[in-house]
């Protein structure tokens, strides 16, 4: 099994050595930004490297939104950033499900989600797969609760949409982890990438906060996020303190080999 971790986006070789990690993850511009990413300084020499990489969006993109404003850049921005992701070699594109607004039907931010690969399915296809990933509160979340990933699959699932989950955000969302990938199979079809982070706070918090795996101050018992990954079956990338990051991944190593 693939384990690694999201790390600094100048020099993701280097981090990769001093984590012993098989798999990255980073960003390619600014996560608070709109900015299209530029060419990486190192993006041959990642695109050569045997390490498998993936690349998260910036998190202003809300592709859902009804709001022509975040919506319309939302999509450029996607289409942008897998182009990206696709000129070193990764294997996919994280991006968050994103909400509607509190007075929005949320069918409509579904049939945005829909409009985002219809649009580039005439233009060919996006260059790499679109991981859509879990999140772990908000109003009119389109990723927080599995009935509405399911309304979403319906709109997407036929273009090819990944999926990547994240365990602080299903737990923090009040998802029972022991049946976690079980229903979201029984959903999607699959998981590409799972986010094996531990949570800072309670079940069902909605509070997005990530603790290490293990030696921090988690709340979800370390043998269950093993047992996750176990039965995901896909790349593991910790998004936990760059301190215990390494410790994490040498723990997740042992366990699941």
């Amino acid at each position: 099994m693939l384990i690694g971790a999201h790390i600094r986006d100048d020099d993701p070789l280097t981090a990769v050595a001093e984590r012993k990690a098989d798999v990255v993850q980073f960003f390619l511009s600014d996560p608070q930004g709109w900015k299209a990413p530029k060419p990486h300084p190192h993006g041959e020499a990642i695109a050569a490297d045997p390490v498998e990489v993936f690349i998260h969006s910036p998190y202003l993109i809300n592709v859902a939104s009804l709001n022509n404003k975040i919506r319309i850049p939302s999509r450029k921005n996607v289409t942008q950033h897998a182009d990206g992701a696709a000129a070193i070699g990764a294997k996919g594109l994280i991006v968050h499900g994103g909400h509607v607004g509190a007075n929005d039907d949320v069918e409509a931010g579904l049939d945005n989600w829909r409009k985002l690969f219809e649009r580039e399915q005439e233009k060919g296809g996006f260059k790499v797969p679109i991981l859509i990933e879990n999140t772990a509160g908000g109003e009119n979340a389109i990723t927080r609760d599995l009935d509405i990933i399911a309304r979403l699959w319906d709109k997407v699932g036929e273009f090819g949409a990944g999926f990547c989950l994240d365990t602080c955000h299903a737990f923090a969302a009040g998802w029972d982890l022991a049946t976690a990938v079980e229903k979201v199979k029984a959903i999607t079809g699959r998981i590409d990438l799972v986010h094996l982070n531990n949570s800072r706070d309670e079940f069902g918090s909605t509070r997005d906060r990530h603790a290490n795996v293990v030696r921090g101050e988690g709340t979800i018992d370390p043998e269950v996020l093993v047992a996750v990954a176990r039965e995901a079956g896909a790349p593991v990338v910790v998004e936990t303190p760059p301190d215990g990051q390494a410790a994490d991944i040498a723990y997740l190593r042992e366990q699941l080999g």
